[in-house]
């Protein structure tokens, strides 16, 4: 279980996050939805600690992450949300590099990248660089770093992101399997349809702010002859004439 407890980042005079307090359950795939500057990158780089909050505690099964980094970063599998780094390594380089993160066997480290580039299609592309890459094929080379160890926590900024049909549908599927095992998933998305059909509970950020936690279906229950679309885009302060959202 990961929880946020008054959690706020200010740059300079913005503030990016005021006041979030949310408790994100095991066994459930948590969505975070918001236009660009809601706060959603920044409540996940929080989580995995690329960022420091400037106030407020998070914790993760019970521990602070402050004084348990460590130990809870060899819990996390982390996908951000642009796959443009490490571009000098090759995609076998990247993974022995999150495999020694990991402390991986070179059994256990063979094992996945076998299944996971076959199930991604990226076979045979080990020896090339990230540079050398499409988006798609960088996104789903950092997936399958993110996946190597199998950690119980996923957290995955627009994983989606780039992705052709057939992968984002296994990915998709990864995660509704990774969640009925018990386990933790927890991604943004600017894909309404997407949220709508994976998550069990999500929360929507608008400047910072925590405007909506809770359940897909209660959401829609809240508004029962409107579409998910026309419900956000009110709450978001959009006109739901716009078809699309700001990542």
């Amino acid at each position: 279980m990961i929880e946020l407890k008054h959690l706020r980042k200010v740059y300079g005079e913005k503030v990016a996050l005021n006041d979030l307090n949310l408790t994100i359950k095991n066994g459930s795939i948590f969505g975070f939805l918001g236009h660009n500057g809601a706060g959603k990158s920044t409540t996940i780089k929080s989580i995995v600690s690329i960022i420091d909050p400037t106030e407020g505690e998070i914790f993760v099964d019970g521990q602070n992450l402050k004084e348990n980094r460590l130990t809870i970063k060899q819990k996390i599998g982390y996908v951000p949300d642009t796959p443009d780094m490490f571009l000098q390594l090759t995609a076998d380089e990247y993974w022995n590099l999150l495999a020694s993160a990991y402390s991986l066997s070179e059994e256990q480290k063979n094992k996945q990248v076998a299944h996971l580039t076959n199930l991604f299609d990226i076979q045979g592309q080990e020896a090339n660089t990230l540079e050398s890459f499409s988006h798609g094929m960088r996104q789903k080379v950092i997936l399958i770093g993110a996946l190597l160890s199998d950690p119980d926590i996923w957290i995955l900024d627009e994983p989606l992101q780039g992705l052709d049909p057939q992968a984002a549908y296994d990915l998709k599927e990864l995660m509704k399997e990774h969640a009925r095992k018990g386990k933790t998933v927890v991604f943004s998305t600017h894909i309404l349809d997407t949220a709508q059909q994976l998550c069990d509970e999500l929360a929507i950020l608008k400047k910072g702010e925590l405007i909506y936690n809770g359940s897909v279906d209660d959401l829609l229950a809240s508004s029962p002859n409107e579409s998910l679309e026309t419900i956000y885009l009110g709450m978001t302060g959009r006109h739901s004439d716009q078809a699309t959202m700001d990542s």
